[in-house]
């Protein structure tokens, strides 16, 4: 078991146009993971070979946000992330992040963060494609909590498109289908390792829905779900389907597909709930 409490204070960094940033608070969250790796390892440095010596990396396959009021945190906000990272099962760990302000007598939960990670290498030098499940042999801490169960069957439920209802959307009542392309960016959208980073599916899913709505005040997010199922190389464009969509006086929610333009393949579902902004 690893935990860890981290420090802040919001600066422009830290902070988008609605408040706190998602993207940062992932990645953040990410990175805390990663590091916690390496400490049940007992490495300094995260530096991982499977049990054939492959070179291999921590990759995401569910991560869930909940309870998040992310537009409470403006400038010069303090905060805390406290954070516990397990292993489950084989080369399979799971973490929880909670966002706690800070500083203003409050002591209010701002977003509680769930991630579930597996172990992957190559079978081909930088051919993203190519990634598969890397094998290794890790004691587990534990039973795995009921959220990491039940993201992991969620997972199987978005890649197979039937999922039925979630986050108050309907799969077979709030059928959508707008469609947007986007071609990630190696300068900001590929991490060190050559991947598009798990972070920023959120982020581009939420610049097709800006693009497709433009609200004149941008909502927040409430809860997010983000399933990853595979990757894409640098020069792949990706396809964007908003398969499920639901605009109320309360909010929206929306289910979107991510797939490989090149062959149609399902790299991700991201599914959103988000209120209205209150100025």
């Amino acid at each position: 078991m690893f935990d860890a409490h981290t420090s802040h204070v919001a600066g422009m960094p830290n902070l988008s146009y609605t408040g706190l940033s998602e993207n940062w608070l992932l990645k953040a969250c990410g990175d805390l993971h990663w590091q916690g790796l390496a400490n049940l390892s007992g490495q300094a440095l995260p530096e991982f070979r499977d049990a054939e010596g492959n070179k291999a990396y921590a990759a995401f396959t569910a991560i869930r946000l909940r309870e998040a009021s992310l537009e409470a945190l403006g400038e010069n906000a303090a905060f805390s992330v406290n954070t516990r990272l397990m292993r489950v099962a084989g080369a399979r760990h799971f973490s929880s992040h909670e966002l706690m302000q800070e500083g203003d007598g409050s002591g209010a939960r701002r977003a509680q963060v769930s991630m579930v990670s597996t172990f992957i290498r190559r079978q081909r030098e930088r051919d993203n494609r190519s990634v598969v499940r890397a094998a290794f042999n890790m004691p587990v801490d534990g039973p795995p909590p009921a959220a990491a169960v039940e993201m992991a069957a969620l997972a199987k439920q978005f890649r197979a498109g039937d999922w039925g209802g979630h986050l108050g959307l309907e799969q077979a009542r709030h059928r959508g289908s707008h469609t947007a392309g986007y071609l990630p960016c190696p300068y900001s959208d590929f991490n060190g390792a050559d991947l598009l980073y798990f972070a920023n599916f959120q982020a581009i899913v939420d610049r097709a829905e800006w693009q497709w709505q433009r609200f004149e005040e941008p909502p927040t997010v409430a809860a997010r779900d983000l399933f990853f199922h595979g990757n894409v190389n640098l020069g792949e464009v990706l396809e964007l389907s908003f398969s499920a969509v639901d605009i109320r006086p309360d909010g929206l929610a929306h289910w979107c597909e991510i797939r490989r333009g090149s062959d149609g393949e399902k790299i991700a579902d991201v599914v959103t709930r988000k209120r209205w902004r209150m100025r």
